[in-house]
């Protein structure tokens, strides 16, 4: 008899298999080419990596700009002002203020104390919000100094604008640094805000951050570690009455003890 021919066994390899295969190598690609370009733009930008800013106050600007370098930022002359009290030359504020975190090589706004005062021009503020006035006196070159609240329909909104108790006008010259005070509406609808946290802030970011909340800066409390003006500027909130997060009033004071000893900060406001 005839041997019967023997079945072949081997598998052909259906067409789709490759198909297959050839899918989940792109996919495998794929993947690998976004990891590798979320690393890329992570190393670039620095996602996720910031450092703390520098203390750059009593600093001349190349100091400033010496210790910027090493810290992984820049420094730039932004303004001048003239405080008397300061030495001249030195820096007197900077934004973003000591101890904010940003992102390396961003750059850091100084103001510097000039030998002389200049002669700035008193801008016109009535009716701007306060915070708009507060900021328009500063690129003046002028100093916010206290926020006096009258029964108005609108809360913050400049009425008149003083220097020592009298109305200044609009375009009047006046030495750099000269304190503004500004009288603005209170509403009794709308009389209310939340004391800032203080306790870690320098002097003049401290006193910043309360006017923003619509309070003024009542006694300050210095303590020995404080000798010169340049150390005021430099010394931070240790206390603070009333205490951060509390709601009070609009145009309330607030109380600060200050000092350049850091073991007297509570751990909390340790930097």
């Amino acid at each position: 008899m005839a041997q019967k021919k023997k079945t072949d066994t081997k598998k052909f390899d259906f067409p789709g298999n490759w198909i297959v295969k050839n899918v989940l190598l792109a996919a495998v690609v794929v993947v690998a080419v976004v990891l590798l370009t979320n690393v890329l733009l992570a190393l670039i930008t620095q996602h996720n990596r910031e450092i703390p800013v520098p203390d750059f106050t009593n600093m001349t600007l190349q100091e400033a700009k010496k210790a910027g370098s090493q810290a992984g930022v820049k420094v730039m002359m932004e303004d001048s002002i003239y405080v008397k009290r300061l030495k001249p030359g030195v820096v007197y504020l900077q934004t973003p203020n000591p101890g904010d975190h940003v992102k390396r090589g961003r750059r850091v706004r100084v103001t510097i104390n000039t030998t002389v005062p200049k002669e700035v021009v008193m801008p016109s503020l009535v009716g701007y919000s306060m915070r708009q006035a507060k900021a328009e006196l500063v690129r003046s070159g002028l100093v916010l100094g206290r926020l006096i609240y009258v029964r108005d329909i609108a809360t913050n909104n400049v009425l008149r604008q003083q220097r020592g108790g009298v109305d200044i006008k609009a375009g009047t010259r006046l030495a750099s640094g000269t304190t503004i005070n500004l009288v603005v509406g209170l509403s009794p609808n709308d009389n209310m805000t939340y004391v800032p946290k203080l306790i870690g802030r320098q002097y003049l970011p401290a006193t910043d951050l309360t006017l923003e909340s619509s309070l003024n800066v009542g006694k300050l409390h210095f303590d020995e570690t404080v000798k010169t003006y340049a150390d005021s500027v430099s010394a931070v909130v240790y206390q603070q009455r009333p205490s951060g997060s509390e709601k009070v009033r609009m145009g309330s004071e607030v109380t600060m003890s200050l000092t350049n000893d850091l073991s007297k900060l509570p751990s909390s406001g340790k930097k």
